[in-house]
């Protein structure tokens, strides 16, 4: 054996804390790659789920169907396939007002 060969032994070999501190960085780099593909996976489940069904008490007009809807502290307004926002009192469900938007 070398003398050359002695030292490339010895320089391979990493103290403790070097040791324990690149199991560290192992680890959290593991940690953040599981955690970004989670994440990832939870915003393809939810986006891909079925929309949010209208509460049972609205009926809407005849004919319409709901694009969007979204509720306010006692009201809910629906946006139609005809053009209307459709605004229903929360508590009792009945039709507070009809606004229609106009093309320009």
């Amino acid at each position: 054996m070398t003398e050359n060969d002695d030292t490339d032994a010895n320089t391979s070999q990493l103290p403790p804390e070097l040791r324990f501190l690149k199991l560290l960085v192992i680890a959290l780099t593991g940690t953040m790659i599981l955690g970004i593909a989670l994440i990832a996976g939870l915003l393809a489940y939810r986006l891909s789920a079925d929309p949010m069904p209208l509460p049972q008490r609205i009926t809407l007009p005849d004919g319409a169907a709901a694009i969007a809807y979204t509720e306010g502290t006692d009201w809910i307004a629906v946006v139609t396939d005809r053009d209307e926002i459709v605004i229903y009192d929360r508590a009792t469900g009945a039709l507070r007002q009809t606004i229609v938007i106009e093309a320009e």
